[in-house]
């Protein structure tokens, strides 16, 4: 069973970013993957400041990302970026943590001005993280998730469906590069 961690790189557990993480990680596990969920804002601040690689906490949660095939990175866009939070983790992160593995940017903002800021903000730090498969991502504005009278939160069909799309992609990519990675190859010279 191919495995799928999601980095939520956000400040606040509970928000309209937090709802579409679990729609995602709900379609995800009834579609037959492994998911797993690292939230940063969980993580001990002082080994997340301090870049305690050793922590056990910070380990734990880089081992998540070592046995995952594909990694979906979440966060609000603050000020045309990603969170520090998210920052604060990435930079823990080995060196080359993300070489040979999927990755789906999953972004929400206030509005449309900040759409850039995966491409720009993110996919570089990515890159740098050894991530060759990066997938387009979806970036959303906040008021397509809407809170329910009942606390609950409602996802606006047309977010829905941008999300099925991107998370087929990355099912059928992660899917192809498991079946790869099962193979034996030679090389003739």
């Amino acid at each position: 069973m191919a495995k799928i961690v999601i980095i939520n790189g956000n400040p606040s557990l509970t928000s309209r970013l937090g709802a579409v993480i679990d729609y995602v990680e709900h379609i995800l596990g009834v579609s037959g993957f492994e998911v797993s969920r690292i939230d940063v804002a969980r993580l001990p601040a002082d080994d997340l400041i301090h870049t305690k690689f050793e922590s056990e906490h910070i380990v734990k949660a880089n081992g998540l990302v070592v046995e995952a095939d594909a990694v979906i990175i979440a966060s609000p866009v603050y000020k045309a970026s990603y969170t520090g939070v998210l920052k604060t983790f990435l930079d823990l992160i080995p060196q080359k943590g993300l070489a040979g593995k999927i990755t789906l940017p999953l972004f929400m903002g206030g509005s449309l001005a900040h759409l850039l800021a995966i491409d720009y903000a993110l996919k570089p730090v990515l890159s740098a993280l050894g991530a060759r498969h990066i997938l387009g991502g979806v970036y959303t504005v906040d008021s397509q998730v809407t809170r329910t009278e009942k606390g609950g939160m409602e996802i606006a069909e047309e977010l829905r469906i941008r999300l099925h799309a991107e998370l087929e992609e990355l099912a059928i990519e992660t899917r192809l590069r498991s079946e790869h990675n099962n193979k034996v190859y030679e090389l003739k010279v």
